[in-house]
């Protein structure tokens, strides 16, 4: 696992811990001699050098949060919804919507979005596929603001408020109106996004 995964993984944790918790002495190799305490530096050191830099974002999966952050100030904080983890079968094609973890990176910020429905959004409805490559996009479905974060994955809008902080989504992240145009306004292009 790289350094950043491991941060993202554990960074909600420990900001929240960072000055409350004690070190217990670490395991002796034989030869060290140091102080519990210094090795709790060091470590306390190492954890530090760990976290990322600048403005980024963390998303939870689990608790359907997320986080931006710019190094450990917290920005904003939001409930937000992520892949349902539901998988649908069309004959020999198959969709399994998650969202996928990892680190990702804002690669633009969309005002005013399109949705263009893809094969699933149809056959999820039981509607034909359409013919004419016109009637697959829906103008405002996404909110005012778009964030690609590559991949075919956004962090959008949503109409369906009452379903924030419930794992619904078919992968994109959505938050609530306010939330969205808050980390539109402050979270720049090239920002990385720690998904877990």
């Amino acid at each position: 696992m790289s350094r950043s995964r491991a941060w993202a993984a554990t960074a909600v944790l420990l900001t929240g811990l960072a000055g409350y918790f004690v070190m217990p002495p670490l395991a002796s190799r034989g030869d060290d001699l140091t102080l519990p305490e210094e090795r709790a530096e060091r470590l306390r050191q190492e954890l530090e050098s760990l976290q990322p830099k600048g403005t980024y974002i963390l998303i939870d999966t689990g608790a359907n949060r997320l986080i931006l952050k710019r190094g450990a100030e917290v920005l904003m904080e939001a409930v937000c919804s992520t892949g349902s983890r539901r998988t649908l079968v069309s004959g020999e094609r198959r969709w399994t919507f998650e969202t996928p973890r990892g680190v990702r990176q804002i690669r633009s910020k969309i005002r005013h979005p399109v949705w263009r429905r893809p094969d699933w959004a149809f056959l999820e409805e039981g509607k034909p596929l359409p013919r004419r490559e016109g009637d697959r996009y829906m103008p405002g479905v996404l909110g005012d603001y778009a964030l690609d974060i590559g991949g075919g994955y956004f962090i959008h809008g949503t109409l369906y408020t009452r379903l924030l902080g419930q794992n619904v989504t078919h992968g994109c992240i959505r938050l609530g109106d306010e939330d969205l145009e808050k980390l539109f306004r402050q979270a720049p292009v090239g920002a990385k996004v720690y998904v877990f």
